[in-house]
């Protein structure tokens, strides 16, 4: 049984995957270790693991595989750190802030001979994995073009300072779109012209809250895409993944959060979505513990991780200059 442990709980997505790991027969959760003492000491009770103060202790633990979930700035090392001690490892999306950091993360791992995923929990929600059956067998022809969405609450904290989450809502949320495009479709991104700017929080944000994005894809498949943090607070979730799919033989419209029942709680004081599907999150950490055991990639690797990087840093160096970027030779 593998046993697993979680570096920080900076990213809201650690309380998730640590509920996940608590309801996986085939995995234990071990320990915690947080840069921020109080927090991991919180989680840890919380999922009846055990906290560790020191990361050299913590990597010196008997443990399979770690969850990374910090700021993005810090994937890199704790990456690195944990790749060393021997460690198979999940990594928080964005992989890394720039694309020198993911590929010393990939090569970290190689190194060492451990696994390297990406998490990608959106290629586990069904609607999706329904959507890429249709289009992969061919149903509905080639692709011709794809409307994106994915549109959040500000997340604020650390998400809204350059410094350590290497950009804004176009940096969180534009990742997962290219991801779940990159592996429906088989095809890498080409080009990409974003505009983004800081529209709705001017008062408390100093990075980008909204992107507008329009890429193209191999074979000359164009994409339009809008990630933001324009939903209110009492959004019930991270984000909304809707993509419509133009293609030769039809229209194919999916959203990735549709398994739901929509509560307006008075207790909570805010709309909530209680799904009544699969966990996408369930799915994605199964994934890895299982990974860990058949000794084989994660679904999402790291070069699924690397490959979303570079189009996202792509789109703020479009952002800066004005100008269509390329994506890769």
């Amino acid at each position: 049984m593998p046993k697993i442990g979680i570096m920080s709980f900076a990213h809201m997505h650690a309380y998730s995957y640590g509920a996940c790991l608590n309801a996986l027969p085939e995995a234990e959760f071990v320990a915690v270790w947080d840069d921020k003492p109080r927090r991991g000491r919180a989680a840890a009770r919380q999922f009846g693991a055990t906290f560790v103060s020191k990361l050299e202790k913590f990597l010196d633990l008997d443990l399979d595989g770690v969850i990374i979930c910090s700021e993005n700035v810090k994937h890199r090392e704790m990456t690195t750190l944990a790749a060393q001690a021997g460690k198979w490892v999940l990594c928080e999306k964005p992989l890394a802030t720039n694309v020198a950091d993911a590929h010393a993360m990939i090569k970290a791992c190689e190194k060492a001979k451990v696994g390297l995923g990406t998490a990608f929990p959106c290629r586990f929600a069904a609607p999706l994995r329904v959507a890429r059956d249709r289009i992969v067998s061919g149903e509905f022809g080639a692709v011709y073009a794809a409307a994106c969405t994915n549109n959040g609450s500000n997340p604020g904290g650390w998400f809204a300072e350059d410094m350590l989450s290497g950009g804004g809502a176009t940096m969180d949320h534009t990742v997962h779109v290219v991801d779940v495009l990159r592996w429906i479709t088989g095809k890498e991104f080409r080009k990409v012209y974003c505009e983004a700017g800081n529209v709705l929080h001017r008062d408390t944000l100093e990075t980008d809250d909204v992107g507008l994005l329009q890429l193209e894809m191999e074979g000359g498949a164009q994409v339009s895409h809008v990630a933001s943090w324009s939903r209110p607070k009492s959004f019930p979730t991270w984000g909304d993944v809707t993509i419509e799919f133009i293609c030769e033989k039809g229209v194919l419209n999916v959203d990735a959060f549709n398994q739901r029942v929509d509560v307006y709680s008075d207790a909570a004081m805010k709309a909530e979505w209680v799904s009544w599907g699969g966990n996408p999150d369930l799915g994605l950490v199964r994934d890895f513990v299982r990974a860990i055991m058949e000794k084989r990639p994660p679904c999402a690797t790291g070069l699924d991780g690397l490959r979303a990087t570079e189009v996202t840093v792509a789109a703020y160096e479009s952002l800066k200059s004005g100008n269509v970027v390329k994506i890769r030779a």
